[in-house]
Order: structure tokens, then C-alpha cells, then sequence
């Protein structure tokens, strides 16, 4: 069985607006969504970076107070976003509860927030430490975390898968989507990633002297992906979920279709777990474009994983170049939220159908001076109308972890 796989609902929360219409203009106008790093009365006063990517606005979450009690921050995006998605794509309540709808979410940590509470308790000293831990606090921040909670929600009882590689949490999460509904192991999956607020992230790459710190008065000026004047990633926050699903099913049933899913590969470099590396990324592209069944020149459309480090954008752009010269359009979506970690890859495709249906492409933000050792691509420094037929996703992870997602615009 191979299946064609089509996207029939999504949703995102992000550091630029929550749903298409905010998204989209933040896009079309060039609106940051980094801001000045809050105050967590612990970390931050040892963190040089002042700023990220931030949700600074309300979300009306109406989730029963029953599902609520296992769930931290992080299950409160993800559960919204699929919420969301699953309403766009009208799939019936007996369809969700059939067993014919699986899971695949994940998150980088859980949620933190709930696990530094936890660690607080333990050591302050009193002596009621253990009665303090919440019963549920280890549902609230495990690992997967996310996608049970989704599944509690809604009555999912379709297999459940819970990637969580860092950057490529997400893009993992479509593409594993991506291959149940081709090889019929499911007719639909709700895929996706979120991550909370967290300090402790902006801590670990701070340390590694990977985050911004020259832009930290003017926090909308930056990360700079590919810019002659970057200085590092900026941690954001967010989620997204995307449900797919078998074409002839949704196109029988009256689905909105609002792209295709028609490649994924994931590989690893099998060498330094930090630093990328460039013929993992080329093979990465390669084996997407070959799953697919595209040709380079195919491609109208790449959204860069470009992070604004100082070699991960050259490595990034040297790869790209190598495999596609200077033919497909490429922006660096990071530029308007920062890094939203594990959800970075499902709110990059959303961005990407969203420009596909609107006929535009956003220019990579504060991208004044292209770096030389990153010219060998073709940039949009500009808002540009464009028809997007084919695009590539890409995302690259601590770990070696690269993944490339092949996306085509909705049609027969």
C-alpha cells in the first residue's frame, strides 16, 4: 500500500501570532516576535543572552478541568493546537475515538517549568519534601507528555509516537505521520511539537556561546539567520499540529486539503553531536528529493533551518548550494520568533502551506548584509509574490539529527 498523504487541518501558537490571519500578516509586515528575556528569579541573572521568542498574549484554553490536572504548560499549547487542527479538518468524533487516528508530538523536555518546581522542593530543606511533589507532576513533565495528553483529550486510541530530538522533534513527528497514512498503518495522524517558556534552555545554549547577546536592547533586530552580523539563536516558544491524512479518504469525505505531504527523510551525521555537519545535511536533502520523486530544479521554495549561529548558517547554505545552486527561493523563518526547539519544524511547514495559499514568500528578517560564506544561495531579502508549487522544509538537531520534509501545494 502507498497512499497519497494530504494536510486537512492546522494550527499554530507562535512568538508572531496565534492562526493564519495573525501569522500571516506578521509575515507580510515583518514583525518580530522577540522580545526581552523575563525574569525567572534564578537562571537569568547568570544568562548573558536578554532575549526570546515569546507568546505574550492571552489564550482562551476552555479544556475540562479533569484534563487539566495533567497537564504543564507545554500540554496546554499542544492540546490547543490539535484542538485547532482537528476542527479544521472535520473529522468526526467516532473517526478520532476509532482507532483509525494516531499521535505523533513530542516536546524537547517535557515541561520544565513543572520539573524545576519539583527540583526546588527537594531542595529547600523542609521537611515535607516528598508530600510537596504533586501525584501527577510526573505527568505533567515527561517526555511525552504532550502527545498522552492529546490522546486523553480527544479519545485518541491510535498508536502514539513521541519524538523528542531537540530541533527535529517536530519534522520527526510529520514525517513518521507521514509514513503511517502512506504504508496504511493509519488513516490519519495528528502530528506536531511544542515547547514551554524555559529559561534552562536559553541557559544551555548561552553557555555554549551559541545565543545573542549583542542585540539584547533591541530584541527585534534579532536572530539575523545568514546576516554578515549575526551573533547567535534566540530560544522561543510555541506549537503546532498538522493533521494528515489518506487523500482518497479526505477527498471522499469533503476535507479541506490544504497541501500534500509527498517526502520525508531523516538521517545523522554519526560524528559530533553539536557542531552540523555538511554531507549529512546534503544526503539529508538528497534522500528527501529522492523519496519524493522531485528533481532539485523542482523546488520553488526552501525554508532554511538557519538558526543564525556563525557555522551552522555557512554549513547550511554551503549543503543547499551544493544541491540546488542558486534555483530555489530560501528564507530563514526563525528570523521573525526564534528557535521554538521542538516545534520549530511543524510551525515552519504551517508558515510554508500558508505562503503557498497566499502566493508569497517572506523575506528573511533583519538579513541586511549576506554573509560571503552564505551567498552561494538565493535569499529573499524582500516581501516577494510568488506561486510556490513544491517547497522543501528543512531541520537540523543537537545529535546529528537532520530531517527534510518535501511539501506540494493543494490540488488534484
Amino acid at each position: 500500500m502507498n497512499r497519497r498523504v494530504v494536510i486537512t487541518g492546522c494550527a499554530a501558537i507562535t512568538p508572531i501570532g496565534h492562526g493564519k490571519a495573525d501569522i500571516v500578516q506578521s509575515m507580510r509586515q515583518g514583525t518580530s516576535g522577540v522580545k526581552p528575556l523575563r525574569s525567572d528569579g534564578l537562571l537569568t541573572d547568570h544568562i548573558h543572552s536578554g532575549v526570546y521568542g515569546t507568546v505574550d498574549y492571552p489564550i482562551a484554553y476552555e479544556f475540562k478541568r479533569s484534563n487539566r490536572k495533567t497537564m504543564g504548560p507545554v500540554s496546554y499549547y499542544a492540546c490547543q493546537v490539535a484542538k485547532e487542527a482537528l476542527a479544521e479538518s472535520g473529522l468526526s468524533p467516532d473517526f478520532i475515538t476509532s482507532g483509525r487516528l494516531g499521535v505523533a508530538f513530542g516536546s524537547v523536555h517535557g515541561s520544565p517549568s513543572v520539573q524545576r518546581q519539583i527540583y526546588r522542593t527537594f531542595f529547600d530543606g523542609s521537611d515535607s519534601r516528598l508530600s510537596s511533589v504533586g501525584a501527577v507532576d510526573y505527568l505533567k513533565s515527561m517526555a511525552h507528555t504532550t502527545a498522552v495528553n492529546i490522546t486523553r483529550m480527544f479519545g485518541i486510541t491510535g498508536r502514539v509516537i513521541s519524538s523528542s530530538t531537540a530541533c527535529t522533534t517536530s519534522s520527526q513527528s510529520i514525517g513518521f505521520g507521514y509514513e503511517a497514512v502512506k504504508f496504511g498503518l493509519q488513516d490519519a495522524m495528528l502530528c506536531g511539537g511544542a515547547d514551554e517558556y524555559d529559561t534552562t534552555t536559553v541557559a544551555v545554549f548561552d553557555n555554549l556561546l551559541a545565543c545573542s547577546t549583542d542585540y539584547n536592547d533591541r530584541p527585534h533586530l534579532t536572530p539575523r539567520p545568514f546576516d554578515k552580523h549575526r551573533d547567535g539563536l534566540v530560544v522561543g516558544e510555541g506549537a503546532g499540529a498538522v493533521i494528515l491524512e489518506d487523500y482518497q479518504s479526505a477527498k471522499k469525505r469533503g476535507a479541506p486539503i490544504l497541501g500534500e505531504i509527498i517526502g520525508f527523510s531523516c538521517n545523522n551525521n554519526g560524528g559530533d553531536l553539536i557542531l552540523p555537519n555538511k554531507d549529512g545535511i546534503v544526503q539529508t536533502i538528497r534522500l528527501g528529493l529522492e523519496n519524493a520523486r522531485v528533481a532539485p530544479e523542482q523546488i520553488d521554495f526552501v525554508s532554511a533551518h538557519a538558526t543564525a549561529t556563525k557555522m551552522g548558517d555557512v554549513i547550511e547554505a554551503m549543503a543547499m548550494g551544493e544541491v540546488y545552486g542558486k534555483e530555489p527561493l530560501v528564507s530563514a523563518l526563525k528570523s521573525y520568533m526564534g528557535h521554538t526547539m521542538a516545534a520549530c519544524g511543524v510551525i515552519e511547514t504551517i508558515q510554508t502551506l500558508y505562503m503557498m495559499q497566499e502566493g508569497f514568500i517572506a523575506p528573511t528578517l533583519n538579513l541586511e548584509t549576506v554573509d560571503k560564506r552564505c551567498d552561494g544561495v538565493r535569499h529573499v531579502q524582500r516581501l516577494t509574490d510568488a506561486s510556490i508549487e513544491i517547497a522543501a522544509v528543512q531541520n537540523f538537531a543537537f545529535g546529528g539529527v537532520n530531517t527534510c520534509l518535501i511539501l506540494k501545494r493543494a490540488g488534484e
